[in-house]
């Protein structure tokens, strides 16, 4: 039988934490602190700061506050402030104090040494500020906030109106700017954009007409979504499956595709679209900052390969492919769960590292599926509602032939429903169905039922009769013990293991949800 997989290749070299802040004279990792610790280090360094003041032009008009804290393994401490002046807001006052473990003074990293203003009483107006900054954006204009401070981003400090101007740009996108009126002349001193991005009108292949998130540059719009880490959206040009880079998307009007596959630009949207719903999906219900939980963006290539029936995920270049299809059979694999599937691959390798072999693959790859499905669930789209079907958006096929099915996988002819001895032995797609089943039942149960257009009618391995407990409960269960339990050699007897250990924390040992565990995975033979 023809195999139609959704791939992933992943490097063995160690990825780096990100360092909340570190100093010169240290090598040591930063690492948040508990906020009883925090604030008691945040004090230390307001008296270092103090009396180490005259270095930066810090005295007693000036306030400061902590924004956050962060020590290193030695005990080393930086504590990041924001400044007061009088009472006033200090743009670009901030400043990052350096102290050692016993609250000794390391040193500062200032933005401005020079916030001092010769008076804090304005001569312009607030209503004449909020006008001037209202005609100072290129946008319909709702509101023009102007508030009092200080700006001292350039030599002399000056009293202004810092005014957030908030509005609707041309293509119905949210536009913000803060403009800086100065307070005694009422002259423009700055302004720079809040809305650091701009909504675009994307007419994708799967989903119909969505917005996407994209960055204006040099009077075009390019497919660069600064709100969730950069990510960036390319065109793989057809070339080989290994591409790591491609041709960023521009456009001139930020309006993007057509809806069809004669207008490159509309895969790309599906895509662009599918990154945002898995950051968005992942950060808001897990609190996880990005794949990597660093807040970096990853890079999507389209049209990658001729007719290539597939997409993959690299952790070596951070990197998402999609192909076309085949143009017969499938269309382009860029459909929400498949962008939400290869993402959770990066996810996976950050945290358990499941190994791309035998019955860890299969656990790896059903994490994506997973996943890849909540993405359906949780972005909740008019054109993708959320199923326990893997890419049935691009079947070409009547009826509709998805790449997988989840509440009886065997009905793609070759995965596995139930957990056997030889199950390791097969390929990880295929091995991947003992974990989608489990989880299918453990979210909807057993037997037949109807969901979002969809019939499905799921059998247990034991004969048993399984209750589910909602896609939601099971999917904070399998992140909980993806990220907490599961490590590069769990199988499936490991994963059922920590799925029980996660449930139990979660919800409790009496819980339904961690008896509804225990059923699931006995219903696919793991016990």
């Amino acid at each position: 039988m023809k195999k139609r997989f959704v791939t992933t290749t992943v490097a063995t070299a160690a990825i780096a934490a990100t360092a909340l802040a570190t100093i010169a004279t240290s090598g040591a990792q930063a690492a948040p602190s508990t906020s009883g610790a925090g604030s008691d280090r945040a004090t230390a360094a307001v008296a270092a700061a103090r009396a180490h003041g005259s270095s930066f032009g810090l005295d007693g008009d000036q306030g400061l506050s902590s924004r956050s804290v962060a020590t290193d393994k030695d005990g080393t401490t930086h504590v990041r402030f924001d400044r007061t002046f009088k009472g006033l807001p200090v743009v670009g006052g901030d400043l990052v104090v350096h102290t050692d473990a016993a609250g000794g003074w390391k040193g500062v990293n200032a933005a401005s040494n020079s916030v001092r203003v010769g008076s804090t009483t304005p001569t312009v107006a607030a209503a004449t500020a909020a006008a001037t900054a209202a005609r100072a954006v290129d946008y319909t204009v709702s509101t023009s906030k102007p508030t009092l401070a200080v700006y001292a981003m350039s030599t002399p400090a000056r009293l202004v109106w810092k005014t957030q101007v908030d509005g609707v740009g041309a293509h119905g996108e949210p536009a913000g700017t803060a403009v800086f009126v100065d307070a005694r002349s009422g002259a423009v001193v700055d302004q720079w954009a809040t809305e650091i991005n701009d909504a675009g009108t994307g007419n994708s292949l799967y989903l119909g007409t969505v917005t996407v998130q994209t960055t204006a540059s040099a009077g075009q719009w390019q497919m660069i979504d600064a709100t969730r880490g950069n990510a960036r959206t390319e065109d793989g040009n057809n070339g080989s499956t290994s591409s790591t880079t491609g041709t960023l998307f521009t456009d001139a009007d930020n309006v993007w595709g057509s809806g069809t596959t004669s207008n490159r630009q509309s895969a790309a949207v599906d895509a662009d679209f599918g990154v945002g719903a898995t950051w968005d999906f992942y950060k808001n219900t897990f609190g996880r900052n990005g794949i990597k939980n660093d807040g970096k963006g990853a890079r999507s290539l389209v049209h990658v390969g001729t007719n290539w029936v597939n997409a993959s995920w690299s952790d070596t270049c951070f990197c998402m492919r999609y192909g076309d299809g085949d143009g017969v059979s499938y269309g382009p694999l860029v459909s929400l769960d498949v962008a939400g599937h290869e993402m959770t691959h990066g996810v996976t390798s950050a945290t358990a590292g499941l190994a791309y072999r035998r019955e860890s693959g299969g656990l790896n790859e059903s994490t994506s599926d997973v996943m890849g499905t909540m993405v359906e669930f949780t972005a909740n789209t008019a054109g993708d509602p959320g199923d326990y079907l893997i890419g049935e958006r691009f079947s070409l096929k009547t009826p509709q032939k998805p790449l997988r099915w989840m509440d009886k996988p065997s009905t793609d002819g070759a995965s596995a429903d139930c957990w056997s001895k030889t199950v390791g032995s097969l390929d990880v797609h295929y091995s991947s169905g003992v974990g989608n089943h489990a989880f299918y039942l453990l979210s909807e149960g057993s037997g037949a039922k109807s969901l979002n257009g969809y019939s499905y009618n799921s059998p247990t391995c034991n004969g048993s009769t399984v209750a589910g407990i909602g896609h939601d409960a099971a999917a904070a269960i399998w992140y909980r013990a993806l990220t907490t339990y599961w490590t590069s050699s769990t199988n499936y007897a490991g994963a059922r293991a920590g799925m029980l250990s996660a449930a139990k924390d979660l919800y409790g040992a009496t819980s339904t949800q961690y008896a509804a565990t225990a059923a699931a995975w006995s219903a696919v033979n793991v016990n």
